[in-house]
């Protein structure tokens, strides 16, 4: 038997609300002294009612003793005590009891209807309490499961984006450790001593990758542009994107004397801006 899926099957509440079959609540009873689980369970509900009713409960104003005390005054009537004469020598003393407007049975009838609405009030703020406090759980816990499925849709997404990353850099990892990659060291141009880039030249597929050592960051309207020189001429190699943080595969240059990096305006330019030469290196074969 599954304890869990009986103690949230709704079975106990109905039990302690008294709102359970005899043959449902015999179950009850009978689970509650097999399984302390299912015990704990039901003391854990009456105290939830309990805590409940005392938190709605409306403290009385101070005058409803005497309202109390004056609604029962009748209920309460003294004997009235008459002397009767029996002769001349002696009196007697008989006590005759005042006989109430209303009789007994009719004030008893009225005390049980009375308290059939005061228990119905007090059922009505537990059953309102409940009503509440179940709500509130059930939207704690759709909220709980909302965040837990956008954390795991989070975490998919992140995961699926470093599964590529990995399979980039595996991919460029065994491209470089080929026998046919020729690596083009770019110093810094003059002024920009610090910065450093390597290009991978691959002289049999002709792919070039790029590994950004030390560029600064590049303003938000610009982006990193590597060129061949090509006889003398500057050719388009790429774009260095943002999100490169490794080495980067950039275009297809099938033959070059030497690779450069300008800086320039976001998208690339057909011809480099000289005067944003971060760094340059020569094609040793």
């Amino acid at each position: 038997m599954n304890i869990d899926n009986y103690i949230s099957s709704g079975a106990i509440e109905s039990y302690v609300l008294g709102l359970a079959t005899a043959q449902e609540a015999a179950e009850v009873q009978q689970l509650s002294l097999q399984y302390p689980e299912i015990k704990q369970a039901i003391a854990d509900f009456e105290a939830s009612l309990e805590a409940a009713a005392f938190a709605n409960a409306i403290t009385p104003e101070a005058s409803s003793k005497e309202k109390l005390m004056f609604a029962l005054q009748d209920e309460f009537v003294a004997p009235i005590v008459n002397i009767v004469p029996t002769n001349t020598h002696s009196n007697k003393i008989e006590a005759v009891t005042e006989t109430p407007v209303k009789s007994f049975a009719t004030k008893r009838k009225i005390n049980i209807w009375q308290f059939v609405a005061a228990a119905s009030v007090i059922l009505l703020v537990i059953s309102g309490s409940l009503n509440i406090f179940y709500y509130s759980e059930y939207n704690k816990a759709n909220e709980k499961v909302v965040a837990l499925l956008n954390e795991k849709n989070t975490l998919t997404a992140d995961n699926n984006t470093m599964q590529v990353k990995y399979a980039d850099i595996a991919a460029s990892l065994q491209a470089l450790s080929d026998t046919n990659i020729i690596k083009v060291p770019m110093k810094g141009a003059p002024g920009k001593e610090t910065n450093f880039a390597t290009v991978y030249w691959d002289s049999k597929t002709k792919d070039v990758y790029l590994y950004a050592n030390n560029l600064p960051k590049a303003p938000s309207d610009k982006q990193y542009q590597l060129w061949a020189l090509v006889d003398g001429k500057p050719v388009d190699a790429g774009m260095l994107n943002a999100d490169c943080n490794g080495v980067c595969k950039l275009k297809n240059i099938v033959k070059a004397g030497a690779f450069a990096i300008t800086l320039e305006k976001k998208g690339g330019s057909p011809t480099p801006d000289l005067s944003q030469l971060q760094v340059i290196g020569n094609v040793k074969v």
